[in-house]
C-alpha cells in the first residue's frame, strides 16, 4: 500500500468520523458533566473498539457475521439494546433528584468512577456497532491488495484510529470550556433529556438497520 492509497482512505475515514452519530453525541453527554478526563476515556473506548473491529475484518469473522443473517441480527439487537440503554439512563437521570448523600461525596471518587464508566460506554458503543466492521469490510478491499499484510490492514486501522483520536479529542478540549454550565440543574436536566432521546433514535435506527444499509 503506497501513501496515495494510506492518505484515500484516512479521507474517507475522516467523512465517516465527522458525521453525526453516536460517538459524537456521548462525547458532548460525558464531558460537560464529567469533564476532559471522562471525555478522553470515552475516545480511548472508541479506539479499542476499532481495533476489535478491525482484528474479526482482518480474519473473516466480520465477513460470516455479514452474510449470516441470523448472527447479524442478533449483534445489531445487542447493539441497538445497548444504545437504548445509554438513552434510557440519561433520561432516568434527567429526572431523577440527587440525594444528600451524592451532594456530600467526594468529588474525587465520582470522578474516578465517571472516567472508568466512560471508557466502557465508549468502547461497546462502538464495539457492538456492526457498522464499524461494515466499514472495514468494504474499505479494505479497495487500499489492499492481496500482496499485502495483516500489518498493511492494521496500519489501516491506526490512521483510522488516529483521525477518530485527533477529531474527538479537539472535540474534548472545546466541549470542556462549557463544563461549569455542568453546575445548573437545569442544565444537567436538558442535557440528559436530550441525549436520551438521541440514544434511543440511534437505538431504534440501528434495530431496524439491514445488511444492505
Amino acid at each position: 500500500m503506497d501513501v496515495h492509497n494510506l492518505f484515500a482512505f484516512m479521507a474517507v475515514a475522516a467523512l465517516l468520523v465527522v458525521s453525526p452519530g453516536p460517538n459524537g453525541f456521548l462525547i458532548a453527554k460525558t464531558v460537560p458533566l464529567y469533564g476532559k478526563k471522562a471525555g478522553f476515556s470515552n475516545v480511548w473506548g472508541f479506539v479499542a473498539a476499532f481495533y476489535v473491529h478491525g482484528t474479526l475484518s482482518i480474519f473473516g469473522i466480520s465477513l460470516l457475521l455479514v452474510q449470516s443473517a441470523e448472527a447479524f441480527f442478533l449483534f445489531k439487537l445487542c447493539g441497538a439494546a445497548y444504545l437504548i440503554w445509554i438513552g434510557i439512563k440519561s433520561l432516568m437521570a434527567a429526572f431523577k433528584t440527587p440525594s444528600l448523600e451524592a451532594v456530600k461525596a467526594p468529588q474525587t471518587a465520582k470522578k474516578a468512577l465517571s472516567t472508568r464508566g466512560a471508557f466502557v460506554e465508549g468502547f461497546f458503543t462502538n464495539v457492538l456497532n456492526p457498522k464499524v466492521s461494515m466499514f472495514y469490510l468494504a474499505a479494505f478491499p479497495q487500499f489492499l491488495s492481496v500482496n499485502d499484510s495483516p500489518l498493511t490492514a492494521y496500519a489501516l486501522v491506526t490512521a483510522h484510529s488516529m483521525v477518530n483520536l485527533i477529531w474527538f479529542s479537539l472535540m474534548v478540549l472545546m466541549l470542556s470550556r462549557v463544563k461549569s454550565m455542568a453546575n445548573s440543574a437545569c442544565f444537567k436536566s436538558a442535557l440528559n433529556s436530550v441525549t436520551g432521546v438521541i440514544f434511543i433514535g440511534f437505538g431504534a435506527k440501528l434495530a431496524l438497520m439491514k445488511i444492505s444499509d
